[in-house]
């Protein structure tokens, strides 16, 4: 698997990103198109993951005092429960400490907990929270 970043709007790995994001942000979750893509798009740094030259999953780092923001975490439907996710967000983790980071957060989808915990993340005492129609956990990895 190979692992693309960028923070060049226009580029093709932001093209990539924003594909999977449709798909499975708004398509499957229903999510408005205009919350989807936000003000924060041009100070993210997008993570593209790819197999074979097709991008497979997306996810973006906003840079936080205390290390980075994950945000957008989507992999494509057929690649789902095949270790995409678990290797963008060890990616994620691994660009993070790289970069003098000593935590990452996320708000986690209360059905993919599990994921998150499986990679070492932990609820905070924030407590649940609806964004976009979806539950969601706060999460934090320490690094």
């Amino acid at each position: 698997m190979e692992f693309n970043v960028t923070r060049d709007l226009h580029s093709t790995t932001y093209q990539d990103a924003l594909a999977i994001r449709q798909t499975v942000f708004v398509e499957e979750q229903h999510v408005p198109a205009d919350l989807e893509v936000d003000a924060d798009e041009a100070r993210a740094i997008h993570f593209v993951a790819y197999e074979n030259g097709l991008a497979l999953a997306t996810a973006r780092l906003l840079p936080e005092d205390y290390g980075y923001h994950v945000q957008r975490v989507a992999v494509l439907r057929p690649y789902r429960h095949h270790g995409v996710g678990e290797a963008l967000l060890a990616h994620l983790a691994e660009f993070a400490t790289a970069h003098g980071a000593t935590a990452l957060r996320l708000g986690a989808q209360v059905q993919a907990i599990g994921l998150y915990m499986r990679l070492g993340y932990q609820p905070t005492v924030r407590p649940e929270f609806i964004e976009a129609g979806i539950h969601h956990r706060e999460m934090q990895l320490t690094l």
